[in-house]
């Protein structure tokens, strides 16, 4: 029922927008509460001073402390996955150039940088202790394996054993540096270990090595 005219309530349209601004509002402070104090640290308090808000307002969309975040988790899987997708998106068909895409996404200063890590390895590190975390990892690790095994079933049909492999290898690979940027960054950089893990496809698939050779001053 659209609400008459004078009775002061907003349409539904622009109530659900209010909403959707305010739990972007909230999963953003939460998500700089983690940088700033650490996931155990974290509290409704500390998301409510970091967005402005009282707790009362943090508690009503997301109702605990364990429910904001866990949509933060997923907030944070959910922008990982439309990077690497948009550039999947914006690639040709050529196996190893959509590969390539998607390692230099990995890498890229939006996706790979000190406050992005700090929060996933602030959650990676809880895995084991919270089933909502676990089942948030599963279901997107999930669909970013089956890609990379399409993608290197393509690049070596003739092997599909190795290719399977071949997909746990590059995620591996990439989750490592990842790591070694998070705890060592006075030792490991962006382009470095984007150099190092394109030499690394090059030896993997030596029949695609053109594709994987580092950029001219990168």
């Amino acid at each position: 029922m659209v609400a008459s005219q004078g009775s002061g309530r907003k349409p539904r349209k622009e109530r659900k927008e209010n909403a959707d601004m305010r739990r972007r509002q909230i999963l953003d402070a939460t998500l700089k509460s983690i940088v700033t104090n650490g996931l155990a640290k974290t509290t409704l308090a500390t998301v409510a001073n970091e967005a402005g808000l009282s707790q009362g307002v943090a508690v009503f969309y997301f109702k605990s402390k364990t429910g904001i975040l866990t949509e933060a988790l997923r907030d944070q899987y959910q922008t990982y996955e439309s990077h690497w997708q948009a550039a999947l998106e914006k690639a040709p068909a050529d196996p190893a150039v959509r590969l390539r895409k998607i390692i230099e996404a990995d890498f890229s200063p939006k996706i790979c940088n000190s406050s992005v890590l700090a929060i996933w390895f602030a959650f990676f590190g809880e895995q084991n202790f919270v089933p909502q975390y676990a089942e948030i990892t599963g279901e997107f690790e999930e669909k970013r394996s089956q890609m990379l095994a399409e993608i290197c079933h393509r690049l070596m049909p003739e092997d599909p054993v190795k290719a399977d492999r071949a997909g746990g290898w590059i995620d591996s690979l990439t989750d490592g540096y990842w790591q070694k940027l998070h705890l060592f960054p006075h030792i490991y950089t962006r382009e470095g270990a984007l150099e190092q893990t394109l030499n690394f496809l090059q030896t993997l698939f030596p029949g695609h090595a053109d594709a994987f050779q580092a950029k001219a001053g990168s």
